[in-house]
């Protein structure tokens, strides 16, 4: 017990959780048949607004990330009414373009410190600790200290905040809207023909999926004391887009699994850190030659509910 609660992995934990809600956003965009690259920097979007709001502004920092969340879905909204008339790989090149559009202008801006980037970000961890110690919690509560307190509550929230997600992509599924994202991801030209306002739905889900990026970029940014431009560069695309490649992208809990094994990968691989990103495309081209659908699809739900209904019986 003692060594699950070791802050170290308590810290690997919480950034599982960042990256799983950052699998959800790509799944979102994802779910009408869009590939975008553009998640990282919408991210980023989130992430210094908030740090801005909150270290500049005397912003409280759960009123800041909602915000931040905000501010990447009206700017998805402005660049997606042109880029979402462009499909397939032009659809990516042109979100990867925006992505690299935001860092520079991010590394020219007096707001964000350039290529400095922001320090002195107050972190979840240091606020809830400050708020159990002026309730009068002991230095040792239950046998955990107040920093492995504040830890488990910021691992709570963000498990609460995934939760809550998953659920609304599962509700949204079994949805109008669900089912007309379904219709575009299976075939756009028919679902067109049918009388479903493709555009309106692709900007839709485009908006969520930078909607829950930028909120995932806040949480990151008030995880960490610091950011800076390379937080978002490109090696942070590809990593978003791994988790749907490897964990699949059918399904909502794809890339949730996708971000458990790429973020504990580097952790089991620390000898192997200079090589990470050749690992990560060994793997990507591994998964298109032999799994496409990623590890898990409909097929592999289907699959295993026939086996434990056997089981059963």
């Amino acid at each position: 017990m003692d060594m699950l609660l070791n802050q170290y992995y308590l810290q690997i934990a919480v950034f599982v959780m960042v990256n799983a809600i950052l699998g959800v956003s790509i799944y979102l965009t994802l779910s009408t048949g869009q590939l975008s690259l553009g998640n990282a920097g919408f991210m980023s979007i989130g992430a210094y607004t908030c740090a801005i709001l909150t270290v500049k502004a005397g912003f409280p920092v759960y009123l800041a990330i909602p915000i931040g969340g905000i501010a990447a879905s009206l700017m998805s909204i402005i660049i997606g009414f042109p880029a979402l008339r462009l499909t397939g790989i032009y659809l990516a090149i042109a979100t990867l373009g925006f992505g690299e559009v935001v860092r520079v202008i991010v590394l020219n801006l007096k707001i964000t410190n350039g290529a400095l980037g922001i320090s002195g970000i107050p972190t979840l961890g240091t606020k809830i600790s400050k708020m159990l110690s002026s309730f009068g919690l002991p230095q040792k509560f239950g046998g955990l200290s107040v920093q492995q307190t504040s830890t488990l509550l910021v691992l709570l929230i963000l498990v609460l905040i995934l939760v809550f997600l998953v659920f609304f992509c599962v509700r949204l599924n079994r949805s109008r809207v669900g089912r007309a994202f379904a219709a575009i991801k299976a075939d756009e030209s028919a679902a067109e023909a049918m009388g479903i306002n493709t555009t309106y739905y692709k900007l839709l889900a485009f908006a969520l999926g930078a909607l829950i990026a930028g909120i995932a970029g806040g949480l990151s940014a008030h995880l960490t004391f610091f950011i800076g431009p390379k937080d978002f560069a490109y090696h942070r695309t590809v990593e978003i887009l791994l988790y749907a490649v490897l964990g699949g992208s059918d399904l909502v809990f794809g890339p949730i699994v996708g971000a458990l094994i790429l973020t504990l990968l580097p952790e089991l691989l620390r000898s192997a850190s200079n090589y990470r990103l050749m690992i990560y495309g060994a793997l990507l081209v591994i998964m298109m030659a032999f799994r496409p659908q990623g590890l898990i699809s409909e097929e592999t739900v289907r699959f295993w509910k026939s086996k434990l209904g056997r089981g059963s019986k």
